[in-house]
């Protein structure tokens, strides 16, 4: 980490304001190089900042901009820093970019770098980091909360609290090997049995979560299932408010899936258009709506949640495909109220797939009863998400691997005789070693670039 490096931090494209990141030992010299001087630190200063270069453009303007300076180990990545506030044109953000390559000892970051330094210099932990990304990448209020809770270090105080607990019963273990002719206490060995009972009670409930981090950090995934022409489509553009799956009287329309982001009272949901079932021949010409159908299947098996849609002009005939994917995790919808009505509840519970479920009637055409499959929806979503709180969240499979890893040596320990001491110290160290990777104490590099590849350039 001797280059300095340099980034626009914020998006490209026209705005009010760019900032530029400048972080490394030649950040000083190169705000003194376009501005003159260094400012006080961390005080916002107006400077005006101009061509180091050689040549004609010497010494010319470039913009006048809000430069602060970040002198180490008081920054963000733990290096000195200087951030440059410019205005968001394109032909400034260029000149800046420009200038800072003629600066002798500066170079432009990699994406993540400077995210990566402030990892390598202690200044967040690897949770702390991928807490980071997410909120960077968050779309909705719980997303953004759950980010923020795990940027201040919430999975990485539960995972150290366990590790120093796993530390207190090693200690003993280590005691009974270096000194192994020592009578051990009574209340020795009760006391690590204790402990490591206690310790795979709390993480494996800890593990019984559901995947309720990890379901809100990437959404909720709802497949609109039916016959071809059944209103999935319709359905789809009523909720999104705006035309994003194609309509057509012509069966087989949607041949692929076709997905919608929403934000439900802060729960992301992303719903999918899928493909009508029915049954085709084995022609040429239907080889692509097989394949959508195969789609729709596969999506239907994989998302959190259904809305099975039938036609209310049909009924009773209900396509026994549609019928077949109804389960508690399904939201019934019949649509083309504007054009029939709903039978009576007496008719709809002789359905035996339809008890217990929930039933909503809709035109998707003309908007009728959307606003209660959206309150349905939001009810099932909050459901599936549990109590994602203020409690620390498992929000990556990485996670909820190092905490397994720790489970089975922890119970590996506990099935292990206490008179075998070295293997169950062993186990403990694999243990702690499991912990260690949450905050990326140990065994991380690995883990490293998948981590930090996924950030963009100057963050």
């Amino acid at each position: 980490m001797t280059d300095t490096i340099f980034a626009l931090s914020t998006a490209p494209g026209v705005a009010g304001v760019a900032v530029f990141r400048v972080s490394g030992p030649r950040a000083a010299a190169a705000i003194e190089a376009l501005a003159g001087r260094v400012p006080i630190p961390r005080r916002a200063s107006l400077q005006s900042l101009r061509d180091p270069g050689e040549g004609p453009g010497k010494g010319a303007e470039i913009d006048r901009a809000l430069v602060l300076w970040f002198p180490a180990p008081q920054s963000f990545t733990g290096e000195d820093v200087v951030e440059l506030h410019v205005h968001g044109g394109r032909s400034v953000v260029a000149g800046v970019v420009a200038a800072l390559s003629r600066i002798d000892g500066l170079r432009t970051a990699e994406a993540g770098e400077f995210t990566r330094r402030a990892f390598d210099n202690g200044k967040l932990d690897l949770s702390e980091v991928e807490g980071l990304a997410d909120l960077i990448a968050a779309e909705t209020e719980a997303q953004r909360r759950q980010a923020l809770r795990q940027m201040d270090g919430a999975l990485s105080r539960v995972s150290e609290a366990w590790k120093q607990r796993l530390l207190r019963v090693l200690a003993h273990m280590e005691a009974i090997i270096d000194f192994p002719d020592e009578a051990l206490p009574e209340t020795t060995v009760n006391e690590i049995e204790s402990n490591i009972s206690g310790l795979i009670g709390e993480i494996s409930l800890y593990l019984d979560d559901g995947g309720v981090g990890e379901r809100l950090r990437d959404g909720l995934t709802v497949a609109i299932v039916g016959a071809p022409n059944a209103g999935k489509s319709s359905l789809l553009n009523a909720l999104a408010q705006r035309d994003a799956a194609i309509v057509s009287e012509l069966a087989g329309t949607t041949r692929d899936v076709v997905e919608v982001h929403l934000d439900l009272d802060g729960l992301p949901v992303t719903l999918a258009d899928t493909a009508g079932l029915r049954e085709l021949g084995d022609s040429v010409e239907v080889a692509i709506e097989v394949e959508g159908i195969r789609r729709a299947l596969a999506k239907a098996k994989a998302a959190d949640l259904k809305m099975a849609v039938f036609d209310l002009t049909e009924w009773p005939n209900l396509d026994p495909a549609t019928l077949g994917l109804v389960d508690d995790a399904t939201i019934v919808v019949f649509n083309k109220t504007d054009i029939s009505p709903l039978p009576a509840p007496a008719e709809l519970s002789l359905v035996a797939a339809f008890k217990n479920i929930e039933i909503v009637a809709v035109s998707a055409r003309g908007s009728s009863g959307i606003s209660g499959l959206i309150s349905s929806l939001k009810g099932k979503a909050a459901v599936r998400l549990g109590n994602a709180g203020e409690a620390p969240l498992i929000t990556r499979e990485r996670h909820r691997e190092a905490f397994s890893d720790c489970l089975d040596a922890l119970r590996r320990g506990q099935a292990a005789e206490i008179s075998d001491v070295e293997l169950v110290a062993e186990d403990l160290r694999l243990a702690m070693r499991a912990l260690g990777r949450i905050a990326g104490r140990v065994d991380v590099e690995d883990l490293l670039d998948v981590v930090f590849r996924d950030f963009c350039i100057g963050k």
